[in-house]
């Protein structure tokens, strides 16, 4: 299985050596022509408004917004579910997103990179240990559209959603030193 991680900035490498030790083909997508043969991607967290800028000036964002829309399945982490998300409260005029995941969000929600902190999260479809959810100047998930299946929450706010093949973490999986997130969402990957 080949999975493209989107790498013009942020915990790309994280993903990608989560997503080899699972055994999977991870590719760093950097320009249009790395998307050909993936079979999933992932959009790793970091800063949302300079991967979009990144994303126009490498002209990936409509063959990665393209690919999305024709179900190509997608994990999303933190700053990729701010550039997946339908409406971003506090969206800058000149940020881009791809507008294609119905949840409403709001950036940097948990407070600053100081109060950045990790707590434990039940995701049933998991097993019953805890998830470490590792919360990095993270968005919150304020309001979720129809079709959007919630599978985990933190103080009663999704942290965690699915739509479809496209899923969307509030929260950096890639950082937690479990594998268990990356590989439920390889398992769904046809």
């Amino acid at each position: 299985m080949k999975v493209g991680v989107l790498a013009l900035q942020g915990a790309f490498r994280e993903h990608r050596e989560v997503l080899d030790g699972l055994g999977a083909e991870a590719i760093e997508v950097r320009v249009v022509e790395d998307l050909a043969g993936c079979d999933s991607l992932v959009l790793p967290g970091g800063e949302s408004t300079v991967i979009g800028k990144l994303l126009v000036s490498s002209g990936l964002l409509e063959p990665v917004g393209d690919r999305i829309r024709d179900g190509i399945p997608t994990l999303a982490t933190c700053a990729g579910l701010i550039l997946l998300a339908r409406e971003v409260l506090d969206r800058r005029v000149d940020d881009v997103g791809l507008d294609v995941l119905d949840v409403q969000v709001q950036r940097n929600a948990y407070g600053s990179q100081r109060q950045s902190f990790e707590i434990p999260i039940s995701i049933e479809s998991l097993g019953a240990s805890p998830f470490p959810g590792v919360f990095i100047r993270a968005p919150a998930i304020l309001d979720v559209g129809v079709g959007v299946e919630v599978l985990a929450r933190y103080e009663n706010r999704p942290v965690l959603v699915r739509s479809a093949g496209l899923w969307a973490a509030t929260f950096h999986p890639e950082l937690s030193g479990d594998l268990r997130l990356h590989q439920r969402f390889l398992q769904e990957v046809p």
